[in-house]
């Protein structure tokens, strides 16, 4: 799995670089997901843009990341999700979980904002 990793003001930016998140891919992100989301953090940003294609166990380290979140109200917020990536999370209804941008820095003024 190809990603990067930043913290800004105790956001979380995880940012995939993969093109498809689908089998070993989908075990790794699953994993970093239990070791970013702890509640010591504010927020988590997951940067989707480069994803073309996901699969059900990617599609579960997202929601993995919000269930470790949601009991401390701290965000997910999926950032530049492409069509394909999100009508999968419209059929299955992971849409209603999370906040959706169109890029990081408007994830970021809205959490400021709130």
């Amino acid at each position: 799995m190809n990603y990067t990793e930043e913290n800004k003001d105790n956001i979380v930016i995880f940012k995939l670089e993969n093109q498809t998140v689908e089998g070993n891919v989908s075990t790794e992100f699953k994993a970093k997901m239990l070791i970013i989301a702890q509640p010591n953090i504010d927020a988590l940003i997951i940067d989707l843009s480069k994803v073309e294609a996901i699969d059900s166990s990617g599609l579960g380290a997202l929601l993995l990341a919000n269930r470790q979140l949601k009991d401390n109200d701290i965000p997910v917020i999926l950032v530049g999700v492409r069509d394909f990536v999100r009508s999968l999370m419209s059929m299955t209804k992971i849409d209603e979980v999370f906040l959706f941008y169109p890029t990081i820095d408007e994830a970021i003024k809205a959490l400021q904002e709130d």
